[in-house]
């Protein structure tokens, strides 16, 4: 298999970084904009088909069925991920380029200028010092001031372009390392004297305004539908029998928070105000896991009514329970909820139509979790059929785990 993943490479997360609009901000990994084009190309819609992401994330989908003028509707129960989707697939016209760079001048030259900042507001982020020193705060504090009075005179389009290279610069000048799956923290830069954070702060913000103006002016022929909504109630948000196409990506049963990632933007663009409101965000989503969601999945008792129809799912759950009860609520909950949406993933399936899903097993102590094959038992309970699995890559943590492709079709 390894021989065989490495002809994959090119589908991995990777692969966006430095692509068009893709990379415009360093979240939590995404999938590649290779493999969405990948599936496209297989799927050969007809020109009035329309594409569904239920989970949105960083709108890797949505962005390339928007520069292919594909229809396209994405949910996703975060509100920060839906407004960054939006950004991401927005036609901007040579006005806007002109107003954010307009108005990116007007801060340079305020933060360069004015000998006290005061920022109006600081996010009430917990342990705030870890993430940035408190000469670095002040200084972001003062830029998300003046985006805020910039809020009247500018059209919205410039100013999601503000707080994007406002979330660019103050992830560069955090102290946080992505060099693991989950976000962790560097140690703290010892600065020399001669270390300016004002200049430094402008520097990046300016890089950040250049690339942006840079890939706002490509082409968006087609901006998707974007909803605030749960992938368990596909049904109540969008129409019956009507998607040909579904490509996306959901929560991994790993244990890896969103909002445990996302927590410095939406902090900072005020999507946030307290660590309660963060975990119970968190214990909405499928698969959340971080603050108050942990306390909620140790209490969970799964329904009578709906099984997961894997033939070894009992047993992983019991050899997961010998080391952790509340790991085994969790991986039990994961999969009750997958299989909630996948049911509503039927309804609002046309017929004919595809549905392609990127997941990744997972591995509790010495016990691996198959989500691949319990995805596909999951599929074929809800009534899809053509159901195969292909494996993509092999990630980077431990040895037995590997991302995959699920695919199936709705008779």
């Amino acid at each position: 298999m390894n021989q065989q993943l490495k002809l994959f490479d090119h589908l991995t997360h990777r692969a966006n970084l430095h692509s068009s609009r893709y990379g415009w901000l360093r979240l939590t990994p995404a999938y590649s904009v290779h493999l969405v084009k990948t599936v496209l190309d297989d799927v050969r819609l007809q020109p009035d088909s329309v594409v569904l992401d239920p989970f949105c994330g960083t709108g890797t989908t949505a962005l390339v069925c928007a520069e292919q003028g594909i229809a396209c509707d994405t949910i996703d129960i975060n509100p920060f991920l839906v407004w960054l989707t939006k950004a991401k697939t927005q036609v901007y016209d040579p006005d806007d380029i002109r107003g954010l760079l307009e108005a990116s001048q007007a801060i340079v030259e305020m933060v360069k200028t004015t000998r006290v900042l005061t920022p109006v507001w600081i996010p009430p982020l917990h342990q705030i010092e870890k993430w940035w020193s408190a000469e670095i705060v002040h200084i972001l504090g003062f830029v998300m001031r003046m985006i805020c009075d910039m809020e009247q005179s500018l059209d919205t389009r410039i100013l999601d372009l503000l707080k994007i290279a406002f979330c660019r610069t103050m992830i560069t000048h955090s102290n946080a390392s992505f060099n693991h799956q989950s976000m962790s923290f560097k140690k703290t830069a010892n600065y020399s004297p001669f270390f300016n954070p004002r200049d430094d702060v402008i520097i990046t913000w300016e890089a950040a305004i250049h690339d942006l103006a840079q890939a706002a002016r490509t082409t968006i022929a087609r901006p998707p539908r974007t909803f605030v909504g749960d992938a368990r109630q596909l049904s109540t948000l969008l129409t019956a029998h009507y998607y040909a196409c579904v490509i996306t990506s959901p929560p991994y049963p790993n244990r890896m928070s969103y909002i445990r990632e996302l927590r410095p933007y939406m902090y900072w663009l005020r999507y946030l105000s307290d660590g309660r409101q963060a975990g119970e965000l968190d214990w909405q989503a499928i698969g959340g896991t971080w603050g108050a969601a942990t306390s909620h999945v140790s209490k969970w008792v799964p329904p009578h009514q709906l099984s997961i129809p894997h033939p070894l799912f009992s047993t992983i759950l019991e050899r997961i329970a010998e080391r952790s009860d509340t790991l085994t609520r969790y991986v039990h909950k994961y999969f009750y909820d997958m299989a909630k949406h996948i049911e509503e993933l039927f309804i609002v399936t046309a017929p004919g139509g595809s549905v392609h899903y990127i997941i990744g097993n997972s591995k509790f102590y010495d016990v691996l979790v198959p989500a691949e094959e319990i995805l596909a038992a999951l599929f074929e309970a809800s009534g899809f059929t053509n159901i195969a699995i292909k494996p993509i890559r092999k990630r980077t943590s431990k040895k037995e785990l590997y991302e995959y492709i699920v695919s199936a079709i709705k008779p």
